[in-house]
């Protein structure tokens, strides 16, 4: 047979393309049919992320927290009813998602319908809202959705101006109602939220309507935001949490610390994450998981954290045995915990402050005999040599005369909470140039 003749170089460098290109192709086709169609929106547009803007330690609503009545009926909460809350928001963003939390519920939780808008003039605890400025919220594309036993639902991207620092309107109507009193919510929110019957999501005002004090449901807001964007999580109890400060006022230390955060170019973008709760303790259950229960949930599990700062300890101090040796066991244990958060954190990347135990003469926690005194200054001097940085609150607060107790102008009457411009002292003793750039 007459030898075929041997394939031209051209022939030979086309194919090898062909192949090449049905190879990708394929590659393609596969990982797509792997990882299924990518939802609209789904994520940060290239150059952003997401990152926490706000967040409301989820608790067990305890009986005298519940909605009051008609919300809270023999063995259900919210049927038939519209939730309206405000919640201030700290870096800014153009888009906006929400997390709600079913975390201690018995039942699984119906969300019939959810939006988001302005509040009138801005306001914290308004119960109107700015016309034109509202937005369904849906959930994979649905406007109703159901939180599991246990666990939290994220929104869809909801296109949406917020400014940093400024007030967001959540208004949510359970149709069903939670069929059990075991309702997840943030009591201390020192923010006042509207409740009343019937599916009123998009009205522009809820006049008429009962009241609370108290978040329910909602845990979480995120923006997508420039990815250098980061977050400051603070981990505390009521001192954190605001007890004494004003209602509807946001002038809680973490509220006015971040107000300082934006007067500086170098740290305007930060966001700042208050992830306390009234008697919350480090070592045991109180209002809330211990501090080491909760760490991964609050804080290392957070959108763009990139800080923390750990102002706890002074309700296990408070609630152990006022005797020698239940004190140095106390303060022993404190220094492990923190020892952990710190590992704990710094395995995610993230710095850890550590704020000093203002002190509590004169108050329910004051022994007399100043054993618990001895504790707090021995956990105070740990502190301000084992983290990456000490915020020295205790320095700032303290009656120069007598610096077992509170300056009697800082504190609300109790000798243990702080009012205002306690508050004030607090956010100013924060030194800015820890936050800079990661």
């Amino acid at each position: 047979m007459k030898p075929q003749p041997s394939r031209t170089p051209l022939a030979t460098l086309l194919s090898a393309c062909v192949l090449a290109l049905a190879l990708v192709v394929t590659a393609t086709a596969v990982t797509a049919l792997v990882r299924g169609p990518r939802p609209a929106g789904a994520q940060p547009d290239r150059g952003s992320h997401w990152v926490n803007t706000w967040t409301g330690m989820p608790q067990l609503t305890e009986a005298g927290n519940l909605p009051p009545a008609p919300f809270t009926g023999e063995r259900s909460v919210l049927a038939d009813t519209t939730l309206r809350q405000t919640v201030r928001v700290t870096t800014g963003g153009h888009r906006l998602r929400l997390r709600f939390s079913n975390a201690y519920g018995d039942t699984p939780l119906p969300l019939t319908s959810v939006t988001v808008a302005l509040p009138k003039d801005g306001r914290a605890g308004a119960g109107a809202i700015v016309p034109g400025s509202l937005h369904p919220v849906t959930f994979a594309g649905r406007t109703a959705t159901v939180v599991p036993v246990g666990a939290q639902v994220v929104s869809d991207p909801v296109d949406f101006e917020l400014a940093p620092g400024s007030n967001l309107t959540v208004t949510a109507y359970t149709a069903q109602g939670q069929p059990d009193l075991a309702l997840t919510s943030h009591p201390g929110s020192r923010t006042t939220s509207y409740l009343v019957n019937g599916d009123h999501t998009r009205d522009p005002d809820l006049s008429g309507a009962a009241s609370a004090d108290h978040w329910y449901l909602l845990s979480d807001v995120e923006v997508t935001a420039p990815a250098a964007t980061r977050a400051v999580a603070v981990l505390g109890d009521s001192l954190t949490d605001g007890r004494g400060s004003t209602t509807n006022g946001n002038d809680r230390w973490p509220d006015q610390f971040f107000d300082r955060l934006q007067t500086r170019p170098a740290t305007s973008d930060i966001a700042v994450l208050n992830q306390a709760a009234g008697g919350n303790r480090v070592l045991n259950d109180g209002l809330g998981p211990n501090v080491l229960a909760r760490l991964d949930r609050d804080v290392l599990s957070r959108s763009g954290v990139s800080w923390l700062i750990v102002f706890e300890g002074v309700n296990d101090i408070g609630t152990a045995a006022a005797t020698p040796d239940a004190q140095r066991a106390v303060a022993d244990d404190l220094i492990a915990a923190y020892q952990q958060i710190v590992v704990r954190a710094h395995a995610q990347g993230i710095r850890v402050y550590g704020a000093t135990l203002l002190p509590f003469g004169g108050s329910a926690y004051d022994d007399g005999a100043g054993v618990r005194e001895a504790a707090r200054q021995r956990v105070n001097a740990w502190i301000r040599g084992h983290f990456d940085a000490v915020l020295d609150f205790d320095r700032v607060v303290r009656d120069p005369a007598d610096p077992s107790r509170l300056r009697a102008d800082l504190q609300v009457g109790d000798w243990l909470h702080l009012n205002p411009a306690g508050y004030g002292a607090l956010a100013g003793a924060v030194p800015t140039r820890l936050f800079g750039a990661r």
